[in-house]
């Protein structure tokens, strides 16, 4: 049986997979000759994962999806405290990776590998959280939870609106987001040089 949450949580999933695949791929690329652009993509990557699934996405887990499970369930309580220690690690980690990224920006090239060593255990621990959710946290929620849980769930996630998420409508404020991210970086999330280039050759 689908239910709308579920589908949202994993579309949610796999756009902040590819985003945090694109960054990593930004950071070993390096500055190139356009560094004034390549600290305005970074932050604009890093504003789309405090924006959308430090705010929306983990908000509605950690409130609504945690507490019903847990209500449901002995067995998935640990997963759930660890999980929930996560959500509050990832708010801090966050803030730090975007001081981090403009202390490289402002006072240059010492305070670079700081932040890519940061960005890379950013990217790892968040990487190995969408892991623990998938394989472990949605089974046990569609073996646990009932019908009203779902009828619940499904109302508050159907609200989502993830700009990088290819199965639902974009809300209108995100469309400079959207288009800063997906320009300038290179896939799985962004189209970056390559489709510039075509661009270039059509015209």
């Amino acid at each position: 049986m689908s239910h709308i949450s579920i589908k949202v949580i994993q579309d949610e999933h796999s756009s902040l997979s590819a985003m945090l695949k694109s960054l990593r791929m930004m950071i070993q690329r390096g500055l190139g000759n356009e560094p004034l652009k390549f600290f305005d993509v970074m932050r604009a990557m890093i504003f789309y994962i405090d924006e959308v699934p430090e705010k929306q996405h983990h908000t509605k887990e950690s409130e609504l999806l945690f507490p019903a499970i847990a209500k449901r369930s002995e067995e998935g309580k640990d997963l759930i405290s660890q999980l929930e220690a996560e959500h509050h690690q990832g708010e801090k980690a966050i803030r730090e990776l975007q001081h981090k990224l403009l202390a490289w920006e402002i006072l240059g090239d010492s305070r670079r590998i700081e932040f890519e060593e940061t960005a890379n255990a950013y990217i790892d621990f968040y990487l190995n959280h969408i892991r623990l959710e998938e394989k472990f946290l949605i089974p046990q929620a569609l073996q646990v939870l009932k019908p009203e849980d779902w009828l619940m769930l499904d109302k508050a996630f159907e609200k989502n609106s993830d700009p990088l998420s290819k199965s639902r409508q974009r809300d209108p404020i995100y469309d400079r987001l959207f288009t800063k991210i997906v320009m300038h970086t290179p896939e799985p999330i962004g189209l970056g040089a390559s489709f510039r280039q075509r661009q270039r050759d059509v015209s």
